[in-house]
């Protein structure tokens, strides 16, 4: 069993950044650009978990030199008040991305305000236009979410290859199944898209090479649900207490799979750092 330390690739990749932006400004060969990349945060409503995940957001953008603004909301902010607000950061020419942290509270229409994000400013990359070019050409150059960059920084990190391997993504959402299914497709893997509710589940999790899960049920997976060697990526990350789980029971998988993410520090912090690697590339391609 090999451990993919989320953490330490996600420092890589930060260390990645803050070269980069320092030679953008004042380094070596500089651009001169005058002003470092700038993100902007929508946090609405008091959950424990969205005001942590926003505060490692905000720390680790700090860190590698991009400039964060806050925009905390009540939970009791109208649809119309949340559309204004995009509208205006979409028109600031200062800010580079933006960033709604989800899950926004039921009260609002969460699909009309991740659609009202401008394309060119989408960090999340699900906006559908970008989404839809993505999905389109296996070489698309778009934004790539963060979770799917965060899943091909994985394989590529132990040398995995997709092509001709059998990969099983259990995700409580098919938009996110079918959608990282498809680039996991464009570079040759036979895809099996599951949830919980299918009744072969079990069997397709046994026969996968590469085991996704986002299904958000704390040690839903078991070892005798996975066959030997196996690559696990554990993407369901659930909170209780103050504890986290992931989806997959680690300590009955562990000694089973070739490789396993840890929950936490498996896939949470890489998300963060490939947040802020498109922040980076946005600020890149609106001013290079």
């Amino acid at each position: 069993m090999n451990i993919i330390d989320g953490k330490k690739l996600a420092d890589k990749i930060k260390d990645k950044l803050v070269k980069e932006i320092v030679e953008l400004n004042g380094g070596k060969d500089s651009k001169d650009l005058n002003r470092r990349p700038n993100l902007a945060i929508i946090l609405i409503g008091d959950r424990d978990d969205s005001n942590l995940y926003v505060n490692l957001k905000e720390k680790e953008a700090k860190r590698v030199g991009i400039d964060t603004h806050l925009y905390k909301c009540p939970k009791n902010i109208s649809d119309q008040e949340v559309l204004d607000m995009v509208r205006c950061l979409n028109e600031d020419a200062l800010i580079d991305g933006i960033l709604v942290q989800l899950p926004l509270p039921d009260s609002l229409d969460t699909d009309a305000i991740m659609l009202a994000v401008d394309s060119k400013k989408d960090v999340d990359g699900f906006h559908p236009d970008n989404l839809e070019k993505l999905l389109k050409s296996c070489q698309s150059e778009c934004i790539m979410p963060p979770v799917f960059g965060t899943v091909l920084e994985m394989l590529k990190s132990i040398n995995f290859d997709v092509k001709d391997k059998n990969v099983c993504i259990a995700a409580n959402s098919d938009i996110f199944g079918k959608s990282l299914g498809q680039i996991l497709s464009c570079r040759g893997g036979k895809i099996y898209i599951t949830n919980l509710g299918d009744k072969d589940l079990s069997q397709k999790t046994k026969e996968a090479d590469l085991l996704i899960t986002a299904v958000g049920k704390p040690g839903f997976i078991k070892k005798d649900m996975i066959k030997k060697d196996v690559v696990v990526i554990d993407i369901g990350i659930t909170k209780q207490g103050k504890k986290v789980y992931g989806d997959v029971d680690f300590e009955s998988v562990k000694e089973k799979a070739g490789y396993i993410t840890p929950v936490p520090g498996g896939v949470g912090p890489m998300t963060i750092a490939m947040a802020l690697k498109n922040t980076l590339d946005l600020y890149k391609r609106k001013n290079i």
